[in-house]
């Protein structure tokens, strides 16, 4: 694994990304049976179903970035008496498409996001997009689409082959470094052939890059031995 220590998303096309991610999803979606929607996901609380549920609900804000209508967003949310931040907008998102048939869902997933994928691309790595948090590059904004997509494809069990899985990881290695300097994180890694080496409270950990991973979207399994406090500080993505 070589990169710019200096920019860790250096060579790494977003829109692309992106792109792979949700074929992968799609993929997926479009050969489950009808028994499979039900079966729990990895994202708490949510089924299969649900997740899909989630992504297609989330192009309402994507849209609304694009659009530069974040007022509008926001209007509807108190319209819809929508409260709790995101966490209370992704879960009305579900709620609302828990009674509609599981294939208009997906129909509305593809169109609505595929509508985003090929805007975001027009407009480029350096125009800014209007966000809740202000001004960011629609390059940026891409990579944060490209990482929740691929921790969603995890969620649900989407295939991964072996040729792809070592690159997969990698990349979404260094967003999650870039977001981690991004926030100012108490955590500094340094990606290495070898792994990502994390230092944070006096310590030092050599994480596989699959497990750091795992730590920036919150993915790591309630057992795992990484210390609470670098578990915190790394979690970035989710």
């Amino acid at each position: 694994m070589t990169n710019d220590p200096k920019d860790p998303l250096a060579g790494l096309d977003p829109f692309d990304l992106l792109d792979a991610e949700a074929e992968r999803l799609d993929r997926y979606f479009q050969g489950l049976g009808a028994e499979d929607w039900d079966r729990p996901s990895r994202a708490a609380g949510w089924s299969v179903r649900d997740v899909l549920g989630h992504l297609a609900g989330e192009e309402l804000y994507n849209h609304a970035c694009l659009d530069d209508d974040i007022d509008g967003f926001t209007a509807t949310l108190r319209r819809e008496g929508v409260d709790g931040g995101f966490d209370g907008f992704n879960e009305w998102c579900v709620e609302q498409r828990r009674g509609v048939p599981v294939e208009d869902v997906l129909q509305e997933w593809r169109r609505e996001n595929g509508d985003t994928r090929e805007r975001m691309r027009a407009l480029g790595h350096e125009a800014p997009l209007q966000t809740f948090a202000g001004p960011y590059p629609a390059g940026l904004q891409t990579f944060h689409y490209a990482s929740e997509y691929a921790t969603h494809a995890d969620d649900v069990g989407a295939p991964v082959t072996e040729d792809e899985a070592e690159e997969r990881a990698w990349w979404r290695a260094r967003v999650g470094a870039f977001v981690l300097a991004e926030q100012d994180s108490k955590a500094q890694v340094e990606l290495t052939a070898d792994g990502v080496w994390v230092h944070a409270y006096g310590t030092s950990e050599l994480l596989p890059a699959p497990v750091f991973v795992e730590a920036t979207v919150g993915r790591l399994p309630d057992d795992h031995p990484l210390d609470r406090r670098l578990r915190a500080a790394l979690r970035c993505l989710a």
